[in-house]
């Protein structure tokens, strides 16, 4: 379904060049963590709904190709999987905080899929840029496994290069409310995550 809705945005916006990134202010002291659960519309708008959070930005990781796009990637022709990197205030928010977020807004049990998203471009993967980070998503999985009927599928891996997906994607569910899987997906996604870890929200994204 959402390839098919990509399809007809490709064509409409095929004057954009590939892995052209949206115009964004992040600040200097941010710091930047990389994750993948799923549609990239969905994790974005999840992300950018915390307090601390400047920007997620939607993209491609956790493959080997070089300069992926959503043809490429969307028909499983790459390695990569629609990831996001999240921009926020380490004063704020922590690496931990943004884990727990992670695993509250998708179901890590699944395998190469989420929701009604089929394909290796779909699956589970926290990547982490140093141990520390490392120990902190293994040691968070060994504290929620027990809670789940089936094994944490998620993919632990070294972060090593993110690839902002085009123009069109960023901020897809803020810019294009009434598309249908928005409507039916997106932000039901995102509303079992506000009611899970409403402490976490921004103000302005408390209902």
């Amino acid at each position: 379904m959402k390839r098919l809705i990509l399809f007809v945005l490709i064509a409409l916006q095929a004057c954009q060049t590939k892995g052209q990134s949206a115009s964004k202010h992040i600040p200097e002291n941010a710091a930047v963590a990389y994750f993948a659960s799923g549609c990239f519309w969905c994790v974005e708008a999840v992300f950018e709904s915390v307090e601390g959070v400047y920007e997620a930005i939607s993209g491609y990781s956790g493959g080997t190709e070089k300069n992926p796009t959503y043809r490429k990637v969307s028909y499983g022709l790459t390695s990569h999987a629609e990831a996001v990197a999240v921009y926020y205030d380490p004063t704020v928010r922590s690496f931990a905080d943004l884990v727990s977020i992670y695993y509250a807004s998708h179901d890590p049990t699944s395998v190469n899929r989420q929701g009604p998203d089929k394909g290796k471009q779909y699956r589970s993967i926290a990547f982490y840029q140093n141990e520390l980070e490392k120990m902190i998503i293994e040691s968070y999985i060994d504290s929620i496994a027990k809670y789940y009927s089936a094994p944490i599928a998620t993919e632990i891996v070294p972060f090593e290069v993110f690839y902002p997906a085009e123009d069109y994607h960023q901020d897809y569910e803020k810019n294009n409310p009434n598309d249908p899987y928005i409507r039916s997906v997106s932000i039901p996604r995102i509303n079992r995550f506000k009611s899970l870890l409403p402490e976490f929200l921004k103000e302005n994204n408390q209902h």
